[in-house]
């Protein structure tokens, strides 16, 4: 199976909202069989939720984690998305700009295995050379 979107957070959390982004939710039907997601998009997730005190909704999000894990492919960051990582982080930091490191692993992931990073936030992601962006909002 070949992916081709690299869904990022703001994404993979819409379908949670008590009323979504019909557009979001459209192309993730739309594009089921071609979406992956990564396992810092799965650490931000569980982060979230276990910063939340036991709760419906903690408990909801919790459930969504387990149901992401059991459906959607996720990707590592290793070696590959590394080198990649160190040398954009190198090259931002010339040129004035440190993005946060977390978007930097993503960015890696979905670059290295040439996905188009699916994200709302697109201005935390248009320094690095290469990376494709949509936003599934627009």
């Amino acid at each position: 199976m070949s992916f081709r979107y690299l869904l990022d957070t703001n994404i993979l959390s819409e379908t949670l909202k008590p009323q979504p982004n019909s557009k979001v939710l459209n192309a993730i039907k739309t594009h089921k069989l071609a979406i992956t997601t990564s396992a810092i998009t799965m650490q931000e997730i569980i982060f979230g939720y276990s910063c939340l005190p036991p709760s419906k909704k903690r408990q909801q999000i919790e459930n969504y984690a387990q149901e992401i894990q059991q459906t959607i492919p996720i990707l590592s960051y290793n070696y590959d998305a590394g080198m990649w990582h160190g040398t954009e982080r190198a090259r931002l930091k010339k040129i004035g700009l440190i993005p946060p490191f977390i978007d930097g692993q993503i960015a890696a992931i979905a670059a290295v295995n040439d996905l188009i990073l699916v994200t709302r936030n697109v201005d935390d992601f248009k320094f690095f050379n290469g990376l494709k962006i949509e936003n599934w909002f627009d």
